[in-house]
């Protein structure tokens, strides 16, 4: 068919999945997807397959999973599938040069952000930790660096007071496989000018770490509350509650100032348990106790009583 791309397509977790079935609906034909190896997982340790390699095999589509893509072997279960594009989304491995050569109109990826801002490994935790009031999607051509590539689409997002990682993942995944159709489509019709990107902007989004989400109370309110917005759901902010764990899940900055010592308990009912801060007080909506579900403050407080001037933290 005409207009018809022969499309490779490199992911792995459940963000890739939405473009991934965005392009299996379409026209085009997916000749084959790259995904990393099966990971163990759950209690059991069972070895489990990714997201985006249990929807290729629903929709019988050729799996690879190479542990490294630097064996001239891999190279050339690329070479024998004979792509026109390869479309790499969250994949997890770094495609080296030989590869991003092999396709005839090389590699795209999807990125979620509005590169040069926040290239790297966690664009999406980072754009809110840091107060953003916007991200986006941007579509680059692959170089050898790291989404340093040249931009051939870019579609913006705003992000709301409320959105945790998890809720503005979930509006990029969509948005991406939207943009990364737009830009196929405008490829196709040779309507694209790439946009070469200014690294004077740039910024990185390293890989989150646990160690990040134990809350530091003499920090302002409102960037903790960014920071349990930015963890939620992982690694998830915590602090500590009589020497046990508490996860905290959602929470409200009210920018009224308290003189209690940052980290005090200064008020606990059914509107939530406020906390001072370095400045402002935290209200904490949604916890956990250690070995407990999630649960609002009103459930929570109905088991665990807690007396007013009690220091969370270590």
């Amino acid at each position: 068919m005409e207009n018809e791309l022969k499309i490779v397509f490199a992911g792995t977790p459940e963000f890739s999945t939405v473009p991934l079935h965005a392009l299996i609906k379409s026209r085009h034909k997916i000749c084959g997807v790259f995904t990393q190896p099966d990971r163990p997982a759950g209690r059991g340790r069972q070895l489990k397959p990714s997201p985006v390699k249990h929807l290729a095999q629903l929709h019988n589509i050729k799996v690879f999973q190479p542990a490294t893509l630097k064996a001239p072997e891999v190279w050339s279960d690329l070479q024998a599938l004979e792509a026109d594009l390869m479309v790499v989304v969250a994949y997890g491995l770094i495609l080296p040069q030989e590869i991003l050569t092999i396709p005839r109109l090389g590699c795209i990826n999807i990125h979620a952000s509005l590169l040069p801002r926040w290239r790297g490994a966690a664009p999406i935790q980072r754009a809110i930790l840091a107060g953003d009031q916007a991200t986006g999607i941007t579509i680059i051509q692959m170089d050898a660096g790291l989404d340093t590539g040249e931009m051939l689409k870019r579609m913006s997002c705003r992000i709301e007071s409320m959105d945790t990682a998890g809720s503005l993942h979930d509006r990029l995944a969509h948005l991406g496989a939207e943009t990364l159709m737009l830009t196929i489509e405008a490829m196709l019709a040779g309507q694209i000018t790439p946009e070469a990107q200014d690294d004077a902007d740039a910024c990185y989004a390293s890989k989150l770490t646990k160690a990040e989400a134990l809350l530091r109370w003499d920090m302002p309110g409102d960037q903790l509350e960014r920071e349990i917005r930015a963890f939620n759901p992982w690694p998830v902010a915590y602090t500590m509650l009589n020497e046990e764990r508490l996860r905290i899940w959602q929470a409200r900055w009210l920018s009224h100032s308290s003189d209690s010592p940052p980290g005090s308990i200064i008020k606990a009912d059914k509107e939530g348990i406020d906390v001072a801060t370095g400045r402002g007080v935290l209200r904490l909506l949604n916890v956990q106790a250690a070995g407990g579900r999630e649960m609002a403050v009103t459930n929570f407080l109905n088991a665990h009583p807690i007396k007013l001037g009690t220091v969370l933290g270590d």
